[in-house]
């Protein structure tokens, strides 16, 4: 099933279509696809450097405590023994990678059924250019202005990045500059609207496929 989407221009005029290939929209499978892609990539974004010290691990308790029998106590061979104070920890985190393998075909799928989702919920905007006339924020946000999406969310996404996009969109809070082949699942999900050029898109599309 194909899609055809308004192109617009930055003063929000439209200047053209654009139809979304067919096989690209995706909505009766896919759910859990996106769901595995979304584990996966926010788990690949933990650090994994907790780190606790093991007995091993603790300065000290070389020399056994005290002598092994006559004091009518419990044997020790460490004061560095975990039930000790000052001890090690038993089972304490370690220094771990929490990255998930998700199959490239899954990915795939799961970019698709989310592009989708964005698509019929009417969230994605394609422009036909994003030109400034300088580096200045406010530039930018007269697009965003006119496009009616100053108050949102928004995540645009270009072909190449080029250094005036770059300074003009830094300083907006609320924005984020994605190139193309960048994308992953989470992102099309986490921003309210989605702004692709018609490059950027055709790049986009060009990784369903």
């Amino acid at each position: 099933m194909s899609k055809t989407l308004d192109i617009l221009d930055c003063s929000g005029a439209r200047v053209g279509e654009y139809v979304i290939p067919e096989g690209v929209i995706e909505m009766e499978k896919g759910e859990k696809a996106v769901h595995d892609a979304v584990v996966a990539y926010l788990a690949g974004a933990r650090a994994g450097t907790a780190c606790t010290k093991t007995r091993g691990l603790v300065r000290g308790g070389g020399a056994k405590p005290f002598r092994q029998k006559g004091r009518g106590g419990a044997r020790a061979g460490s004061s560095r023994s975990p039930v000790w104070v000052g001890g090690g920890t038993i089972f304490g985190p370690q220094p771990r990678s929490f990255a998930k393998k998700v199959n490239k075909k899954v990915l795939v799928l799961a970019l698709r059924r989310a592009l989708s989702e964005r698509i019929e919920e009417g969230d994605l905007v394609v422009l036909d250019k994003f030109e400034l006339p300088d580096h200045k924020t406010k530039s930018a946000f007269a697009v965003l202005k006119n496009l009616k999406v100053a108050d949102d969310t928004v995540m645009l996404s270009l072909a190449d990045l080029d250094e005036a996009s770059v300074c003009a969109t830094g300083n907006i809070p609320n924005m984020v500059l994605r190139r193309a082949v960048t994308i992953n699942v989470y992102e099309l999900l986490r921003f309210k609207k989605l702004l692709f050029t018609k490059d950027a898109l055709d790049a986009f599309i060009g990784r369903l496929t």
